[in-house]
């Protein structure tokens, strides 16, 4: 008796689902999605949760009606794709980046300082992890160059790089934001290079002015808005606790209507009484005019009166649903929805991502807060306990490495067994801080939400795949918003 004849095979790791009538796997180790056909459907059907060994496969499929010459060569190619497995071929794992990864973003804090007193930020509320005291509240020249250097020096041989101005408010500096695209633009093309750009703000300094610049200069946009009025206004206040709904929507429509060279994109925080995602969608796409709208739960230790709790999560989760399904209904049509968290979990799968950390924080991109300290993203900025460095010295490597061991996958044991980990890798890093105290720890209260949103995606992957592949293609480079 040969090797081969006693070979032992099992079923690999992956995840079944249906779509549009046809059977897919989500193979897990490889971030990958398969086809299932009849063959491979009746190699499944072999296993009943032992190992099977290779010559009990082949009489097994012989009785389903697979020549024995074909099943042996189905088994070699299962083996390889990863859907069945065997002692000889370990398991493909996600690759651990190398220390020197190169830059491809740069979170810039223009300022610490906001004129808005959000009760959820994170930057200001009651889970805030920033330490500004005695630092500067303003980004001035100098520091804002230096971190331009910093990036396209540390960008290694990457053709384009990306810089997003953030805030505290944004635009509370926008002189400095036309210093830096113009020294970034100049610097970039010295090098045969270019520079994107992004922001995120909150509209309530817009002005016309500021809206052809931005369109002029190609810069993305992203405005924090919460839904139409009552619901935006009950924690999106200024300091004296009125609402900022009536100063954004002029300028957010103004704002649509003029930056013609760039999609505008609105970021929902969801929080409890906020959580009416369908009504909130239809207003922002349908009513302002947005081009996509995307949402995330608010980032909070449980304990906070806004924070969402498990029943509401779950009525988060409904209404998700509701907007999946319409936006696969637009997508057979090859027609644009603007749900922005399925099309942003359609280009990781289109991609074939499989994360060994959660996002790029310390890894592709970096925040810099206005004193040049290096946080490892735009959400630890200004904190003493997360730096990294600071711009005029660069990134001590021995706290990147730390911080970088921590959020790795392989250090989330939780994680092992979970098949929506190539996507998710545990969640986020800020999120996790704040919820457990540990940046490296998994983020266990979404693991289920995150699990059943997942697949709804990979249900709408199956089905576009099927019935209209074509639209698909748009999401071979696209980064989430």
């Amino acid at each position: 008796m040969t090797a081969t004849e006693t070979r032992l095979y099992r079923l690999g790791e992956f995840h079944s689902f249906e779509a549009a009538g046809a059977r897919f796997l989500y193979l897990v180790p490889a971030g990958a999605i398969f086809a299932v056909d009849g063959a491979v459907g009746k190699l499944i059907e072999c296993f009943h949760g032992e190992p099977v060994t290779h010559d009990r496969l082949i009489a097994d499929l012989a009785a389903r009606g697979i020549d024995p010459a074909e099943a042996d060569e189905l088994l070699t190619e299962m083996n390889l794709a990863g859907v069945i497995a065997s002692g000889e071929r370990p398991q493909e794992q996600p690759q651990t980046p190398p220390a020197d990864f190169p830059l491809q973003t740069l979170v810039m804090n223009l300022t610490n300082q906001c004129n808005l007193s959000c009760q959820y930020c994170y930057e200001f509320g009651a889970d805030k992890v920033a330490t500004p005291e005695g630092k500067p509240k303003f980004m001035d020249l100098p520091t804002a160059k230096a971190s331009v250097d910093f990036l396209l020096a540390q960008s290694a041989d990457r053709h384009g790089v990306h810089i997003t101005f953030f805030g505290g408010e944004t635009l509370m500096n926008f002189p400095l934001l036309k210093q830096v695209v113009t020294y970034a633009n100049e610097r970039a093309a010295e090098q045969g290079r270019t520079v994107d750009f992004s922001l995120t703000t909150n509209a309530t300094l817009l002005t016309p002015a500021i809206i052809e610049f931005l369109s002029e200069n190609r810069i993305g946009v992203t405005v924090s808005m919460d839904g139409p009025k009552e619901m935006h206004d009950s924690l999106r206040v200024f300091a004296n606790g009125k609402g900022s709904y009536d100063i954004i929507a002029p300028r957010v429509r103004a704002l649509i209507e003029n930056h013609r060279t760039r999609a505008i994109t609105a970021r929902v925080t969801l929080t409890s009484g906020v959580t009416d995602v369908v009504r909130i969608f239809r207003h922002l796409k349908q009513d302002l005019g947005f081009h996509e709208v995307g949402f995330a739960p608010v980032t909070t230790s449980p304990n906070q009166l806004y924070a969402i709790n498990d029943r509401g999560m779950d009525g988060v989760l409904e209404q998700f649903h509701v907007l999946a399904d319409e936006y696969l209904e637009y997508a057979l049509r090859s027609e644009a929805h603007g749900f922005s968290n399925v099309s942003d979990t359609l280009a990781e799968l289109v991609q074939g991502v499989n994360k060994s950390h959660p996002c790029g924080a310390a890894l592709g991109l970096v925040g810099v807060g206005p004193s040049g300290d290096i946080a490892p993203c735009h959400r630890f900025v200004d904190s003493d306990a997360h730096a990294l460095g600071h711009i005029s010295k660069g990134i001590d490597r021995e706290k990147q490495a730390d911080f970088l061991r921590r959020g790795h996958i392989d250090s989330k044991y939780d994680c092992h067994t979970c098949w929506a980990r190539p996507l998710c890798a545990g969640g986020c890093h800020h999120e996790a801080f704040v919820r457990y105290g540990d940046t490296g720890h998994p983020n266990l209260h979404y693991c289920d939400w995150i699990r059943d949103w997942t697949n709804t995606c990979l249900e709408i992957y199956g089905a576009i795949s099927a019935k209209n592949p074509g639209f698909l293609r748009q999401f071979a480079e696209r980064k989430a918003l």
